[in-house]
């Protein structure tokens, strides 16, 4: 908006200021031209209040709700002073009305515009983004009390159904809102249920506060889904309907906003986007956009591509923005989004970081760490198995006059060539510029051999096939990630079905091979690049094999979260046969992962390359800076000298039929004051020559530069950008097969060891502490001579209480602890039960080494039968060995037997205890004693 030079800074205030009401639907009206019934909503300037000139009196429906005092631009610092002037103009009687106070206050300057609602309980002023629509302030003051007056009505949380982290992150949210803190901040561990718990908060807003209309803002396609599934699932515990039958739930797909939607699901792309006025590209919700080093570099600069006011998405169409994954992605370019609404913010996250913490202004609400979630059953522990190999730690070299492939890296076509020259190279160098088939095979091959040793020994089927727990590969490119699959497939022997490829960028619906590895036996194993983060939980996941290292550390967290879900023994089963039950995770570390330095967040001082992923990126999401359009340019013109016609030809169908040669022209003639003054010449002509000012010649330029923009911009598309990505890598690969690589270290991480005996000394002091008060516990320490009298009930009590105070003491995570630090020759027995017999006898030291209890039971038997037919061959009859086999097994099911028992299965159909009195005659008691005693000592 042009302004006149002669004016002064009060007027030029007022002028953007009417611009601003008028955008936003008010009429302006001066007091001399008053007309009230012109529209829905007017704001008359300089209206007589007592004796003094209100700046605006905002009018609706002819009735007068609120003022705005206006103050020029550079005195924003001191808009807080103006709060006191703007109370009496609005406590104060206008002329000719009789009006009670006016209950919306606003100060502006045009630039900064600050608002409060004196309804609120304890009024206070708050800056938003403009102004709001006349029909919004109608609607508020249809309600008998304010947003802020009603969140005061929320009532007592109903606890059913909810965890106490969830609990604990409701009701300290809900007292956030009643003091009026416009940002919460809720960490809670992956797995500990954090949608669950948003759609729990968000329901007592719909229901209780009367809140209009939430945003859940998430930053990947998949998240939106995901949300909108856990929405659609959920059930408030004080009803017996779904939620949506109560609310509509909208995933945003267009720029469409349903007026009926009271949850909006979108990507905080989508919502820049909506307020920019443009399309989406059809890839941009795919991934999230935080590791943009292009927008990482506009925060060191300060700089930020302004969004505007669009009148079909006013600030107020959200109450609150829920944001999942704050911790990424609400910052630099985006952050633009959530400053735009007039909304309670409230942030979901696992793993926060300084940024996150600063950014919710220290409000952190809920506190739920991964340890704490791990102590109380919602999650499960890991250990880290480390392989390394010679080749993975210090390279190697290609000598000269060596035969080998140099692979394409977009068709992996081969070519055979002699080299010229010896290349070395190092670890980094691995699967980028050098492939080592033997290094990825050697690593997964030491896999396939330390799980059925080490990690996961007792996982055979009834055929005596090994089944191979569901893992998750974690590849560095796509190019990687097929040379590892075709490793995997080969080394274990199984088809394309038991290892797929897990990415947004293959042919196969990636929805498709994420469910079939959720819910279905294959694939086993999965290979990803990016399927990283939050959204792609996969419940019986039990390990996690990295072989790409990561540097960030909230990165390596989500990475690591993939794992931790608990699953039911059952739903685990069913695609797990032989598992026993998910008590922990194993991260098995081929490159050093867990060990290498990562960073909480990228420091500001840094000046970081800028990838060409990211420039592309940048352009596509509407970003127009000139220091983007010409690094691409750059970019593209010396990548139109490396590529060849082939490919050349290949990119047209991408582009648009545009060469890279014409899409740099365009880039560069955006920010080419020449092209720019050459496309406002048609525009300035139209213009008759007496009327041609200065300002409008500026803002022909201002249009013409808009359109170069919009149609350099207009070529980039998902597409365009993969194939110029993968088009300007190095284009080809040396597979490296002559140097032969060879494991050297396969063990448990000393801290997995550390951890090992922590668990187990925490067992055994667990046992020691309760020795006095759990009954089976007694016996086993005080009075071992009773051990014959312990039974099924007993031993129920001691798992039931074990489970309630120390989740992760759960037998089959007990047991591979010892496993981590002594030699179990033993497969460890089917039943936790049985498993915890066997754990105590080791524990409170009846056994010297650790065995299943059920084998104990078997050796004490046939130790029992032989001293029986010493001297006395076969003294059992055939039908007496299968009565006391029967005893046998169910002293390993019931660990006791009595009288009583026989008359159940599978006893009582042979004949119950009539039939046993009967083979061993009346001395029948005293063997259930003698065998009570002797097969369980």
């Amino acid at each position: 908006m042009s302004t006149d030079k002669n004016q002064n800074p009060e007027q030029i205030a007022r002028d953007k200021i009417d611009l601003m009401l008028k955008e936003a639907g008010w009429i302006v009206q001066s007091k001399n031209e008053v007309d009230l019934g012109s529209g829905r909503g007017v704001a008359l300037r300089e209206y007589q209040a007592e004796t003094k000139f209100a700046d605006y009196v905002l009018f609706v429906d002819k009735k007068p709700v609120g003022i705005i005092e206006a103050k020029k631009e550079d005195e924003g610092h001191k808009l807080t002073v103006a709060e006191d002037q703007a109370k009496e103009y609005s406590v104060a009687k206008l002329k000719y009305l009789d009006n009670d106070p006016l209950p919306f206050v606003f100060e502006s300057t045009g630039t900064i515009t600050r608002f409060r609602d004196t309804r609120d309980p304890k009024p206070r002023g708050r800056t938003i983004f403009w102004f709001y629509k006349p029909e919004t302030l109608a609607e508020w003051l249809q309600k008998d009390k304010s947003l802020r007056s009603r969140l005061l009505d929320i009532p007592a949380l109903n606890e059913a159904g909810l965890r106490p982290a969830q609990i604990k992150a409701i009701k300290n949210l809900e007292q956030s809102f009643k003091k009026n803190k416009p940002k919460a901040l809720i960490q809670m561990a992956t797995g500990a249920g954090k949608t669950f718990t948003a759609a729990t908060f968000v329901y007592r807003l719909l229901e209780h506060a009367k809140a209009k209309r939430i945003l859940f803002l998430v930053d990947t396609k998949n998240l939106g889904e995901q949300a909108e599934q856990e929405f659609m699932a959920f059930q408030p515990n004080d009803s017996n309907r779904k939620f949506t039958e109560f609310y509509n739930v909208q995933r945003l797909t267009s720029s469409y906003i349903a007026s009926d939607s009271q949850v909006c699901i979108s990507t905080i792309q989508r919502m820049y986007a909506i307020l920019k006025g443009e399309e989406l590209d059809e890839g941009a919700e795919d991934t999230n956009p935080n590791e943009s080093t292009w927008m990482e570099q506009q925060r060191n600069k300060k700089q930020a591509i302004p969004v505007d006011y669009n009148p079909k998405v006013p600030i107020e169409q959200f109450d609150f923005i829920v944001i999942d994954e704050c911790h990424r992605s609400i910052y630099n370019l985006w952050k633009q989004v959530l400053d735009y609404f007039d909304a309670f913010l409230i942030g979901l996250t696992a793993t926060p970081d300084k940024r996150t913490f600063g950014f919710f202004e220290e409000n952190v609400v809920s506190e739920y760490t991964y340890e704490e979630s791990v102590i109380d059953g919602v999650n499960v522990p890991y250990d880290v198995y480390n392989i390394e190999t010679e080749i993975s730690q210090k390279g190697s070299v290609i000598k000269a006059g060596w035969y080998v492939d140099r692979r394409d890296k977009l068709t992996r076509k081969n070519r055979w060539t002699q080299e010229d020259e010896d290349t070395e190279y190092l670890k980094n160098d691995l699967d980028k510029k050098v492939v080592n088939p033997s290094q990825i095979r050697n690593i997964i091959r030491q896999y396939k051999k330390a799980l059925e040793t080490e990690i996961f020994p007792n996982r055979k089927d009834e055929n005596g096939e090994y089944e191979v727990p569901k893992t998750l590969v974690f590849a560095k490119t796509d190019s990687h990630a097929d040379d590892i699959i075709k490793i995997i497939r080969e080394e274990f022997d199984e088809g394309d079905d038991f290892c797929k490829k897990l990415t947004y960028k293959i042919q196969e619906d990636p929805k498709s091979v994420l469910n079939r590895f959720r819910n279905s036996y294959y694939p086993r194993i999965a290979v990803t690049v990016d399927m990283i983060a939050t959204g792609t939980d996969v419940k019986p996941l039990e390990v996690l094999l990295f072989m790409r290292d990561v540097k960030s550390v909230n990165y390596f967290e989500q990475m690591k979260g993939r794992g931790t879900r608990t699953i039911s023994k059952d739903a685990l089963q069913m695609v797990s046969k032989t598992a026993n039950a998910k008590t922990h995770f194993i991260i098995v570390d081929a490159v050093g992962v867990t060990k290498s330095k990562k960073t909480d967040s990228r420091p500001l001082e840094r000046k970081p390359t800028v990838a060409l992923k990211d420039l592309l990126g940048a352009v596509t999401m509407g970003v127009a800076e000139e220091d983007l359009f010409l690094s691409l340019a750059n970019r593209l013109i010396r990548l139109e000298k490396e590529i060849t016609d082939k490919e050349k030809e290949k990119l047209l169908e991408h582009s648009k039929g545009k060469n890279l040669k014409q899409i740099s022209k365009e880039l560069l003639s955006a920010f080419d004051e020449d092209a720019i003054e050459e496309k406002a010449k048609p525009i300035i002509e139209a213009i008759p020559e007496q009327d041609r000012t200065p300002a409008l010649i500026e803002q022909a330029k201002q249009t013409a530069q808009k359109t170069l923009i919009e149609t350099a911009a207009a070529t980039f598309n998902g597409k365009l950008n993969d194939y110029i990505e993968k088009v300007r890598i190095e284009h080809e690969q040396i597979i490296d097969s002559h140097n032969i690589d060879q494991v050297t270290k396969a063990e448990w991480d000393t801290t997995s060891v550390d951890k090992a005996k922590e668990i187990v000394k925490d067992f055994s002091e667990y046992l020691l502490a309760n020795q006095d008060e759990i009954k089976a516990l007694t016996i086993f320490y005080k009075q071992p001579y009773n051990r014959r009298n312990i039974t099924f009930k007993m031993i129920k009590e001691v798992f039931d209480k074990l489970k309630m105070d120390k989740p992760t003491l759960a037998p089959d995570y007990v047991w591979a602890a010892y496993a981590q630090l002594e030699e179990v020759k033993s497969k460890q027995p089917v039943d936790e039960l049985t498993a915890l017999v066997s754990l105590i006898r080791r524990a409170c030291g009846i056994d010297s080494e650790l065995k299943p209890f059920d084998k104990t039971i078997d050796d004490n038997f046939k130790n029992w039968i032989f001293k029986q037919n010493a001297g006395k061959h076969n003294r059992f009859t055939t039908e007496q060995m299968d009565w006391l086999r029967m005893i046998k097994d169910h002293l390993i099911n019931s660990y006791h037997i009595e009288k009583e028992d026989f008359e159940y299965t599978p006893f009582d159909s042979l004949g119950g205890i009539g039939k046993f009195y009967k083979l061993f005659g009346a001395d029948y008691e005293n063997l259930i004693i003698e065998l009570n005693e002797k097969l369980v000592a």
